[in-house]
């Protein structure tokens, strides 16, 4: 990007399109209220949750059916039980070097979990695996979709992902210093209760994913209703 580090103006002109949406937030306060804001993956219902949430983004991730296997939830769990206990849990701006690289290493693993097996076997992914670490760790983990992936680091491997949380790091620094006060109302300034976060996200994906940026427009916002969000 010509402009890496993104003034507040920039986040809320981003946020307004955000806003525009009837329920935007609706899934993800679901996932609150159902987990007490704090998904357990080592819980069966928590996995399902978690599951719901990722196809409400956009994720199509196929629901078993009655007596087939259950790869998405046998693998989460697997996948819970090596990470969850290490994921960095600190605010964007102060994850560090050994954080960024555990969550991009625990990102990796997680893009590959097989999700749907047979005749068309499928991990993952990319978009999703960035997804559910945010589920997991909102304060903590700046989510990307393909789009921005590819304009901002060519490649959505381990290596980028942890690039993609130095980004987020060094712009959530920026931004909290620009607002002041530890960065506490930077939600309020947004007009949403999310975290900073996802506030970048959100820029991220009027930006680059939307369209050519500086359309910051809502009329042409097909792209939530067709479901594009991942």
């Amino acid at each position: 990007m010509s402009d890496p580090l993104p003034p507040l103006a920039e986040l809320r002109r981003a946020a307004e399109v955000f806003n525009g949406f009837a329920n935007v937030d609706a899934s993800w306060l679901r996932l609150l209220e159902e987990t007490q804001s704090a998904i357990d993956l080592s819980q069966p219902a928590h996995r399902t949750i978690l599951l719901r949430w990722l196809n409400s983004w956009g994720c199509r991730i196929r629901y078993p059916r009655e007596g087939e296997p259950a790869p998405f939830d046998d693998g989460i769990l697997a996948w819970s039980e090596t990470w969850s206990a290490t994921l960095p849990s600190v605010g964007l701006a102060d994850l560090t070097d050994a954080g960024i690289d555990t969550a991009s290493k625990a990102y990796a693993d997680l893009a590959g979990v097989v999700v749907s097996a047979g005749r068309t076997r499928r991990t993952l992914g990319p978009t999703a695996a960035a997804k559910a670490l945010y589920a997991l760790r909102p304060n903590t983990i700046m989510p990307w979709d393909a789009a921005i992936a590819a304009t901002l680091h060519g490649a959505r491997d381990g290596a980028a992902f942890a690039r993609h949380l130095r980004l987020g790091r060094a712009w959530a620094a920026a931004v909290i210093a620009e607002a002041g006060d530890g960065g506490a109302g930077i939600p309020a300034l947004m007009g949403r209760p999310v975290s900073l976060a996802k506030i970048l996200d959100e820029y991220l994906y009027v930006a680059f994913t939307m369209g050519a940026k500086g359309d910051w427009g809502t009329d042409s916002g097909e792209w939530w209703k067709n479901g594009n969000r991942g």
